[in-house]
């Protein structure tokens, strides 16, 4: 049996077009404790959210794990029949999609939505559907239960949906909860409802959290570890302390200097030049290289090895190779 209750493995997902193979998660490797929160950033078209549909098999058509694994207590996933997928997605693991308007049907009632994901996974019938129904929107914080179980998706606010929604994936109790940019379509303030809601939900019921988002700012006091993709690519990992504090990635500290500094709201924000890359022409060397301003030679021609910066930090990115040269070039001639 597995240490870890999640282990992706060089995980390789593509997406066979009429243009040709879109490369769209090339070698990403994590591992996820029991109870553990952890982030994945990254800005739209980094693979992020690709990885997430790849660990519960539920890619487009045109989409397919290529080549590596997904372990789940030590069990490949890809080893599943399609009717112990069924089982694993639910019940094992859900997910929360970024838009709870189209992810909810408009023509049930929310009673009906949530009581199928009960059916399904337990053997809850009848009247004890209806009552962990009710017992599932009162826990996600909805006002009048018995009342918004008889009503449709439209009828809701969008930060109720999104609660809906929320329930509805934690109907069977799962070990693993994926948000994929849970408060994408929510304004300010209803994003940190939804974000304190998450936070309790996972001290109240222990499971382990991987959290979406393209947003840094929103997972900042969120998260135990951050990983940081680019171009289908991990570029930096690490406790969220050091990924905020001490960033060893170009494109990291980027995202970083684009975020409002409530200590400075005078200071202009600096956006990330350039446009995201052609992922069905990945460069050779750094997927960054193109937008970076610290590029050299090297980036264009050569992939960066992922580099431990200390126990808890890690990145892939020349620069550190150089400054760590440079710094032993130092204490040698001193």
């Amino acid at each position: 049996m597995s240490e870890y209750l999640l282990s992706v493995q060089d995980l390789h997902t593509s997406f066979f077009t009429d243009s040709g193979e879109v490369q769209a998660v090339n070698g990403v490797s994590f591992n996820l404790n029991p109870g553990e929160i952890l982030g994945i950033v990254g800005e739209s078209g980094s693979g992020k959210s690709v990885t997430a549909y790849s660990i519960m098999q539920i890619l487009a058509d045109t989409g397919r794990v290529v080549s590596g694994r997904v372990l789940y207590k030590g069990q490949d996933l890809a080893q599943w029949s399609e009717k112990q997928m069924r089982g694993f997605r639910g019940k094992s693991c859900s997910i929360i999609f970024q838009d709870p308007m189209t992810s909810l049907n408009p023509v049930f009632t929310i009673g009906n939505q949530i009581g199928e994901a009960i059916r399904l996974h337990t053997d809850k019938k009848g009247p004890e559907v209806k009552a962990r129904a009710i017992e599932l929107l009162e826990l996600v914080g909805i006002n009048e239960p018995e009342k918004r179980i008889k009503q449709y998706p439209y009828e809701l606010s969008g930060g109720m949906r999104q609660r809906v929604m929320i329930a509805m994936a934690l109907a069977c109790e799962p070990d693993i909860l994926i948000a994929d940019e849970p408060t994408t379509a929510l304004d300010v303030t209803i994003q940190a409802q939804i974000l304190e809601l998450m936070q309790e939900l996972q001290h109240k019921l222990g499971m382990a959290v991987i959290m979406v988002t393209h947003d840094l700012g929103v997972i900042a006091d969120m998260c135990d570890n951050i990983i940081v993709m680019y171009g289908g690519r991990i570029c930096e990992r690490g406790t969220a302390s050091e990924i905020f504090y001490n960033p060893r990635h170009e494109y990291t500290k980027g995202l970083l200097r684009s975020i409002p500094n409530v200590n400075n709201m005078k200071k202009r924000l600096e956006p990330i030049e350039g446009t995201p890359i052609n992922m069905l022409n990945l460069p050779k060397g750094c997927a960054f290289c193109t937008r970076c301003n610290a590029a050299m030679k090297i980036c264009l021609t050569e992939r960066p090895e992922e580099m431990t910066i200390n126990e808890n930090h890690k990145a892939s990115c020349w620069v550190n190779v150089r400054d760590q040269l440079m710094q032993e070039g130092g204490q040698e001639n001193e």
